[in-house]
């Protein structure tokens, strides 16, 4: 089978397609037949080594969480699953940007017949990030929520499971986003000078930070409370002013997935996919991914 894989920390240029073989499923372990995989900035950390100290690789490494499938082979001790079903999951092995994927079978849920690959497959990281952060900050009815990178792949879905919450949300991003988030009920705001001026006209409860560079200390000086701020990127201020940090991996497990899935399936939840690349051209992905300004998810299918 063909899979993503480099063997040193660095740029784009050490991502290479191998050929590998394709894995056994051992006990309570299924081997999923990869439809989609969505990439993350996260793995672009990783690869580069700026996460080496928290998530370091084992070289040659595979990458890839996200995943949507189809049953191929079922491990021993597996039950509930069968060979045909479709599924979608994550693996905490650094591999679904493959052809195939052995998981765990507790890491999957059924996809809902109407749920393309590419949402199901980009509903892992991203999904679990948006869910965690708007649990951390509890949001309620009638609050007032600002989030930014309102349009990425965290933030396009942060912002919509507040308003289900109940919550005014308020979306900075760029000028391109405007009509998206306003299709969304969602208030835009774009980025850059002024916007601490934007942002005073109207009382914040609540803040989740997709993007970093300063946003937390915006809000704190905004007087949101800190455990009302959330942060998925910027770790220092977590420590300089006491926010909170909670991510994918305090939300990624297969009850939320399936939340989100059925979301999708409703029409309740827009996972905006924002380029297919076939599994050959992950560079290009990457590429596309670093430049930014992406709006919701890029998609990788083998």
């Amino acid at each position: 089978m063909k899979a993503v894989r480099f063997d040193e920390y660095g740029g784009i240029d050490v991502l290479q397609v191998a050929d590998v073989p394709v894995p056994e499923p051992g006990q309570g372990q299924v081997l999923v037949e990869v439809k989609a995989a969505s990439i993350n900035p996260g793995e672009a950390k990783i690869r580069d080594g700026s996460l080496q100290a928290i998530w370091p690789a084992t070289f040659p490494s595979g990458e890839g969480t996200d995943l949507a499938g189809i049953v191929t082979k079922v491990g021993p001790g597996v039950e509930g699953i069968a060979a045909g079903d479709e599924v979608i999951g994550f693996t905490d092995e650094r591999a679904s940007h493959a052809e195939y994927v052995v998981v765990p079978a507790r890491n999957l849920t059924a996809k809902p017949a109407n749920v393309s690959w590419e949402v199901g497959g980009s509903l892992g990281v991203a999904g679990s990030t948006a869910y965690a952060a708007v649990r951390a900050v509890s949001v309620r009815p009638g609050d007032t929520v600002a989030v930014t990178g309102a349009a990425g792949g965290v933030g396009s879905m942060a912002v919509q499971l507040a308003r289900r919450a109940g919550a005014e949300v308020i979306g900075i991003a760029g000028p391109d986003n405007r009509d998206w988030l306003t299709t969304h009920s969602v208030t835009p705001v774009a980025y850059g000078a002024g916007l601490t001026d934007k942002l005073r006209e109207t009382p914040i409860d609540a803040f989740i930070d997709t993007h970093g560079d300063g946003y937390v200390r915006m809000a704190v000086e905004l007087g949101v409370a800190p455990e009302r701020i959330d942060t998925i990127i910027d770790f220092p201020a977590v420590e300089e002013y006491g926010v909170k940090a909670e991510g994918s991996e305090s939300a990624m497990n297969t009850a939320v997935m399936a939340e989100l899935a059925a979301l999708a399936s409703s029409g309740d939840l827009d996972v905006p996919i924002a380029a297919v690349f076939p599994l050959d051209d992950v560079r290009a992905a990457f590429e596309q991914l670093e430049r930014g300004h992406t709006r919701g998810k890029i998609v990788l299918r083998p």
